[in-house]
């Protein structure tokens, strides 16, 4: 509490000299229940209040039909026209759809599929829907006062007249903490003596790969005995105990962005076994105890996974993730809605010293 104060302080929200900045935030995504997914968006709504930010959030769900996006277009218009809101914060770029035409300074964050273009599983190429879903994600870039990407590697798909910063999802460390493996698994009824490999997401979802990992364990259990935990429809306060539980983290994902699981792995000191994608390669630098694999085939993954628990430890990794804690990139998302503010009511006089985002969020 005394680094929310501080925060808060310094921000002037706990003493009243600025007034709260007031949000609409529109997203796609939003946990119905406990086990529900896109949990990182409650986490920044919920840290973006606590340091003073008056949020009022709207979710909806598209489901690829267009007669959801216009009963929520209409919604959104009639919430503008009846609360004075300061900025518009769209969470994934289709919920910038909702935005059109735009009547206060927006921020638009990207997080994955919507700017990459969703992917087929088999050939990797991109679907219908995920080309015109990224298109109208570029538009929406184009539009948009600030765009927040959550990995670099998504600058290549962001028109060059953006505003871009890089904030990743952040870290509840209160929530994703290390405890003893024995008492994890006493926790959930898991046995003490076998090799437990953990795979977070939805297994139907052709992205995701479940099937590799799938593929990558039986191969395993030619010369280890192991079997996969699957971490799926279960609440989002039991993941941090089956990462506390299991030997290791399998990720086999086609597409990502920066993908939470291997972060939230990495504070619980797992180790993780994963391919190539989003900004795994760049978590993963320099940890020992983890393997980035060469190539994709399942027999690559079952010898990383034997590497990763013949050795049976646990890793260092909390403290390579420590700059991911959510206080800070939330000051940092604040940082990126002052910044807008300050340009959008005054470009005139704010021209000779207008700063790219990017540039002050990094100071």
């Amino acid at each position: 509490m005394e680094q929310v104060r501080r925060m808060m302080h310094e921000s002037g929200a706990e003493s009243g000299l600025r007034p709260p900045i007031r949000v609409l935030m529109v997203t796609s995504e939003w946990p119905t229940d406990d086990s529900g997914t896109a949990h990182f968006i409650v986490r920044q709504v919920k840290f973006l209040r606590a340091l003073g930010v008056d949020v009022d959030v709207f979710h909806f769900r598209g489901g690829k039909k267009l007669g959801n996006y216009f009963r929520a277009w209409k919604q959104v218009r009639a919430r503008i026209a009846q609360q004075n809101y300061d900025l518009m914060h769209a969470q994934f770029g289709q919920s910038g759809l909702l935005t059109w035409p735009k009547r206060l300074p927006l921020v638009v964050t990207f997080r994955g599929c919507d700017l990459l273009g969703v992917r087929k599983e088999k050939d990797g190429r991109k679907t219908f829907s995920g080309k015109c879903l990224q298109r109208l994600c570029q538009l929406n870039a184009r539009r948009a006062d600030a765009v927040i990407l959550v990995s670099a590697h998504m600058r290549a798909y962001v028109p060059a007249s953006a505003q871009v910063s890089i904030i990743p999802s952040g870290l509840d460390f209160d929530l994703f903490r290390c405890m003893p493996k024995e008492e994890a698994r006493r926790r959930l009824g898991l046995p003490d003596s076998e090799h437990l490999v953990l795979f977070v997401g939805d297994p139907h979802e052709a992205r995701k790969r479940y099937t590799l990992a799938e593929n990558a364990v039986a191969i395993l259990r030619r010369t280890l005995p192991a079997r996969i935990i699957l971490g799926w429809k279960v609440p989002h306060s039991t993941i941090p105990v089956l990462m506390n539980a299991c030997d290791a983290l399998i990720f086999t994902s086609c597409q990502e962005g920066s993908p939470n699981v291997v972060k939230e792995a990495l504070a619980c000191n797992l180790p993780v076994v994963s391919v190539r994608v989003g900004d795994v390669e760049q978590r993963l630098q320099g940890i020992a105890g983890c393997e980035l694999c060469a190539d994709e085939r399942p027999e690559t993954i079952a010898a990383g996974l034997e590497h990763v628990l013949r050795k049976g430890q646990r890793i260092n990794g909390r403290s390579t993730v420590q700059e991911l804690s959510e206080w800070v990139l939330t000051e940092k998302v604040i940082a990126i809605y002052r910044s807008v503010l300050e340009t959008t009511a005054a470009p005139a006089t704010n021209s000779r010293r207008a700063i790219g985002t990017a540039e002050l969020v990094s100071r």
